[in-house]
């Protein structure tokens, strides 16, 4: 944005608005749904409604998360995805009965991730993907209920062996990633026998503009950790290279399927 213009006008969104946008859920649950309405500020009004399960902030023009977010204490169902968020705040450790986490489709880099995140230990579900990481954030292997992990189309170029130690990680994306070989990327999948689905995607496998800026990303970056050079042994699960399932369109069904588990 040039300096000195004006970003755009978001909608206003007051106390009224919020509350009639609140919705029960199929098992009971208040859903606070204020997505697709061109926010560009996190309402403050909305902090008096923190007695919702649940909140969808999704497909708005918001760039900053504030502390006060963390009066959600009931909240179950936080979706942040496709808007412009660089960074969560600190306080988002203390929303420990969340399940769900989305801020997929941001401009979050690893900095932009606070290491409270390892405070969630209740979490299931976490959706990275489509942001700016360089690196996977080790506050992710603290998190031992984790069930399903998003990190696709970031700037990763390894996943850390503390992931493979998730006793309950079932599906895991990594697609779009600029991983320096095929082999590193089958050694991974081969540690985690019990992953349902693992997806990644080799260098040839990106549009020239995507590996070209991965590529750069990684080498201004120059954080190219060297994993083991043992020789890869042949995946026991063909499977493994099915369609991803972490790239749904319908957000609802995730909320469907993880509060029914």
């Amino acid at each position: 944005m040039v300096k000195g213009e004006k970003g755009p006008k978001g909608k206003k969104i007051n106390l009224k608005v919020a509350k009639n946008c609140i919705k029960i859920t199929f098992d009971g649950k208040k859903r606070l749904d204020l997505s697709k309405m061109g926010i560009t500020t996190f309402p403050k009004c909305i902090l008096r409604l923190s007695d919702v399960d649940e909140l969808d902030l999704s497909r708005n023009l918001i760039r900053k998360i504030p502390d006060s977010i963390s009066k959600f204490q009931n909240l179950r169902w936080l979706d942040l995805h496709s808007n412009y968020i660089d960074k969560l705040p600190q306080s988002i450790g203390q929303m420990t009965s969340l399940l769900y986490l989305n801020v997929s489709n941001n401009r979050l880099t690893s900095n932009g991730l606070p290491v409270e995140l390892k405070q969630l230990k209740n979490i299931r579900t976490v959706n990275l993907g489509l942001n700016h990481l360089d690196s996977v954030p080790t506050t992710l292997g603290a998190l031992k209920e984790l069930h399903e992990v998003g990190l696709h189309d970031n700037l990763l170029n390894n996943i850390p062996v503390s992931m493979s130690k998730l006793p309950k990680l079932k599906k895991l994306n990594i697609k779009r990633n600029p991983f320096p070989k095929p082999g590193e990327s089958e050694m991974f999948i081969d540690s985690i026998r019990r992953l349902e689905n693992l997806y990644v995607v080799e260098e040839k496998d990106l549009c020239a503009a995507c590996l070209r800026k991965c590529q750069n990303a990684r080498d201004n970056l120059n954080r190219i950790k060297n994993m083991a050079t043992t020789t890869p042994r042949k995946t026991i699960f063909p499977n493994l290279i099915s369609p991803n399932s972490m790239a749904k369109d319908s957000w609802e069904d995730w909320r469907i399927r993880l509060t029914s588990s």
